[in-house]
């Protein structure tokens, strides 16, 4: 008799749904995690243009404001890895469901913020929802696509990551023009609501309601959980509250940090004895996930560092508007979203090669927006940066997808969210790490230079290159260890 189960009940299967309107509700679910994956991702970068406009309607301080910045970064980095290990082991419909109908509600609350704590608080919560969303996306990729269509899926998820990573300036830019100063930053938030509503429609209705593998009844590792978010808290805060924490004492809390996750490590192998972990250290015990977790942390550090001091250098160097700011990233953004989707059909062919020539291909694109920047520019800079960036842009999209293509491509489908979560994790750490270097060296080079903004952001980024080289190192030494084995057989 023919299999009439629906794709939520045969989504369950290890092998893809292969019947015609099952194949068709697959896509659709994917459709849905990337609009919320696209939605999250982009409020990590849309508010830095809105920060004048909160500014003068709240009256916040400037602490208030990093906090809003960096607060939101901060929560969604804590929740990453256990709530993967929730979507595992219960299921990836309702985690996602209620990821993103917090999401919506939260946002819905920021942009009715009445108060800078009030914005503080709904931020916080924001990005606590993001961090439950964005593992179910990369798990459902992970149960319900096999072979050449995983790597499809991939080269989505990364064009999403890629345009919401650098259109968010120009969006929050022309949601602040069209809703006028004083209250244009609301509708920054305020947009999030009716996709959000949309999107847990959607998501209950198509989403899988299964676990990936056998339904896990036992604890979820609250121990591991503590360990782990007083671990990333320890790191990141530093970090994300650099500019407001003058005391040289905050940078005792990474070493401190450190030691937090190395006793998690301790923890998880020991709990991993009798019961399932929050985290499988034997994980990084595969060459493709120990590397490809390795590259996303590094190249994380070194390019979204770009986009903040870009933005400074445009804004507050040479005096562009937010909009005219948002403008000159884009070349950026459409390379990256090109190239990912194409990165995604390649990589099972290519592999790590390909990871490699996009990291290449990102460097040449940097080098030649320090050189088109050399002395003091003439003419516009958006269109003496433009087609660098654009190369840059599409070494990315050959970077971030078949990157993290690779990096979970042996990873059990059953840890597919706990393992989406770290590969995350890090990549959250790293661009906190990359930030606070990157950012640390602009200003201090913008004051030994008496002001010269275009030869602070010129020295800044070759520092940003020289961390985007590292990824390139590691790329080459699982593309030369791959070389030798093949050779072995």
């Amino acid at each position: 008799m023919p299999d009439h189960r629906s794709v939520r009940d045969r989504s369950t299967d290890d092998g893809p749904v292969t019947g015609r309107s099952d194949d068709r509700r697959r896509w659709q679910a994917l459709g849905v995690g990337l609009v919320a994956a696209f939605m999250t991702l982009l409020d990590v970068s849309i508010v830095n243009v809105a920060v004048p406009s909160m500014d003068r309607a709240l009256q916040a301080s400037p602490s208030d404001l990093q906090w809003v910045l960096s607060g939101y970064a901060l929560t969604f980095g804590l929740v990453l890895v256990p709530a993967g290990r929730f979507g595992d082991a219960r299921g990836r419909r309702n985690a996602f469901v209620v990821g993103v109908a917090l999401f919506t509600l939260t946002s819905a609350l920021a942009g009715l913020a009445q108060s800078p704590t009030w914005l503080v608080a709904a931020r916080l919560l924001q990005g606590v929802a993001a961090g439950v969303v964005n593992p179910q996306v990369t798990g459902l990729i992970q149960q319900l696509f096999r072979g050449a269509e995983r790597g499809r899926a991939f080269g989505l998820l990364g064009a999403t990551i890629g345009i919401s990573t650098a259109v968010g300036p120009l969006l929050g830019g022309l949601l602040i023009q069209l809703g006028g100063e004083d209250h244009g930053w609301r509708w920054v938030f305020f947009v999030n609501v009716p996709v959000g509503v949309l999107a847990v429609l959607l998501g209950w209705r198509l989403l899988p309601t299964r676990a990936a593998g056998r339904l896990d009844r036992h604890r979820l590792d609250p121990v591991g959980v503590l360990l782990l978010g007083v671990g990333v808290t320890l790191l990141l805060l530093p970090l994300v509250q650099r500019e407001q924490w003058p005391s040289p004492w905050k940078w005792a809390l990474i070493p401190a940090g450190l030691v937090v996750l190395v006793g998690f490590g301790f923890w998880e192998h020991r709990y991993g004895r009798t019961r399932t972990p929050l985290f499988d250290l034997g994980l990084f015990r595969l060459r493709s996930y120990t590397i490809g977790a390795v590259i996303a942390l590094v190249y994380f550090g070194g390019f979204t560092a770009i986009f903040f001091i870009f933005t400074l250098y445009l804004q507050n160097g040479l005096g562009y508007r937010a909009l005219t700011a948002g403008l000159a990233i884009t070349p950026f953004a459409l390379g990256s979203a090109l190239a990912a989707a194409l990165g995604g059909r390649l990589v099972t062919r290519f592999g790590r090669p390909l990871v490699g020539i996009g990291l290449v291909m990102v460097l040449v694109g940097l080098g030649g927006v320090v050189f088109v920047l050399r002395g003091d520019p003439h003419g516009s800079v958006p269109l003496l940066t433009a087609l660098p960036l654009l190369l840059a842009g599409l070494g990315s999209g050959l970077v971030i997808t078949p990157n993290q293509t690779l990096t979970l491509s042996e990873v059990p489908v059953p840890q597919a969210g706990s393992a989406a979560g770290m590969l995350q994790t890090g990549q959250r750490i790293g661009s906190a790490a990359g930030i606070a270097a990157v950012g640390a060296l602009f200003f201090s080079s913008l004051a030994s230079t008496d002001g010269r903004w275009v030869a602070a952001f010129r020295h800044s980024l070759l520092l940003a290159m020289g961390i985007v080289a590292l990824a390139l190192v590691a790329a080459a030494t699982d593309i030369v260890l791959n070389h030798r084995a093949a050779h072995r057989r």
